[in-house]
């Protein structure tokens, strides 16, 4: 079932939603970029990542940053880095295994994580909230975020309590799109207006760098 929501800049309302923590999924490879970290670019003098943390800070209770490589290079973000633990760079659905995994270690008295892609600047401001509702009213098990007719899946909650079965679905079964695995469980899917920009909008490549200049200035800078 799909919900829309009236505006992606409204603000989270206090209380609306449980503490849930956050994992932002920097484990791409950027190869339409020419390799490094995507969130690393900036926009309008800030870093991509910068843009997420401030976004989804007053949102979450606590972020952790997935990447793979020497984590040094975030040290400056003063966030957590978690990487793959499964190989070969299988896509985003093992960086959110490992962000599930953690939450049960350190976190597991929390029963949802959100996880968003760290290439996205323009977050909605009520992200937690919207996908907190559409779960609990629809009895989901999972969430996940939509705009202009298209599903982002790698932005969405999920249940800590899963990820043994999401680890089975990855190493044993080689599941790698994050579509084939939600389809297995009862999905929320909520609908953002995507003017006066989209709020999921992700820079791929350079172009879309150039653009994101151009849609700072209408999201406030």
């Amino acid at each position: 079932m799909t919900t829309k929501a009236t505006s992606s800049d409204a603000p989270a309302v206090p209380g609306g939603a449980p503490q849930i923590p956050a994992v932002l999924l920097a484990g791409g490879l950027a190869r339409r970029m020419g390799g490094g970290d995507k969130p690393m670019r900036e926009i309008a003098g800030r870093s991509i990542l910068d843009r997420v943390i401030a976004r989804l800070t007053p949102q979450c209770d606590g972020l952790i940053l997935n990447a793979n490589g020497d984590p040094a290079r975030f040290a400056a973000f003063g966030l957590p880095v978690i990487a793959d633990g499964v190989a070969d760079f299988p896509g985003p659905l093992a960086g959110i295994l490992a962000a599930l995994d953690w939450a049960a270690a350190n976190r597991p008295e929390l029963p949802l994580m959100l996880s968003v892609a760290a290439d996205c600047p323009f977050l909605p401001r009520d992200l937690v909230l919207r996908l907190y509702q559409a779960l609990t009213e629809q009895s989901a098990q999972l969430a996940v975020a939509a705009s202009d007719g298209q599903s982002h899946p790698v932005i969405g909650l999920w249940s800590v309590a899963l990820r043994d079965e999401l680890r089975h679905a990855l190493v044993v079964e080689d599941v790698r799109k994050i579509d084939r695995w939600t389809a297995r469980y009862r999905l929320a899917t909520v609908t953002w207006p995507s003017e006066p920009l989209d709020p999921f909008f992700n820079a791929n490549t350079m172009d879309d760098i150039a653009e994101a200049e151009r849609l700072a200035a209408l999201d406030g800078g």
